[in-house]
């Protein structure tokens, strides 16, 4: 298999939507591998605050795992906030983050979120 091409990964993520703002492929250890902010936004957050929030990101995939056998396995977390929506999907090997302004309707995000995961099925 072919090695993954993140750059164009996230590039097509942050092109699924108008409203999408980031969009980040992080490994199991939440190093960022590929990300790519939307043209014309600006980030909500430092660099280093991007860097520590994908830690953050990798160590709650752990935590979660603790209760696959129980409840299942996580398909996708959704973070509402007041400045921005999250989303984070798991792959087998890495992990997808990516945000979006919050006014989005839950369809919209529901339609982005089987889409992208279409899209990074194999990664």
């Amino acid at each position: 298999m072919a090695k993954p091409d993140f750059l164009e990964i996230v590039q097509k993520i942050i092109g699924l939507d108008s409203q999408m703002r980031f969009a980040a492929v992080i490994d199991h250890k939440g190093k960022i591998k590929e990300a790519i902010m939307k043209a014309g936004k600006t980030s909500l957050e430092s660099q280093k605050e991007e860097e520590h929030f994908c830690k953050q990101v990798a160590q709650r995939r752990l935590m979660r795992k603790e209760f696959d056998r129980s409840l299942g396995k996580v398909r996708y977390v959704h973070v509402e906030r007041e400045k921005v929506s999250q989303m984070v999907i798991y792959t087998r090997r890495n992990i997808v983050y990516f945000a979006m302004e919050p006014e989005m309707p839950i369809s919209t995000k529901i339609r982005l979120i089987t889409r992208i995961k279409k899209i990074t099925a194999e990664i």
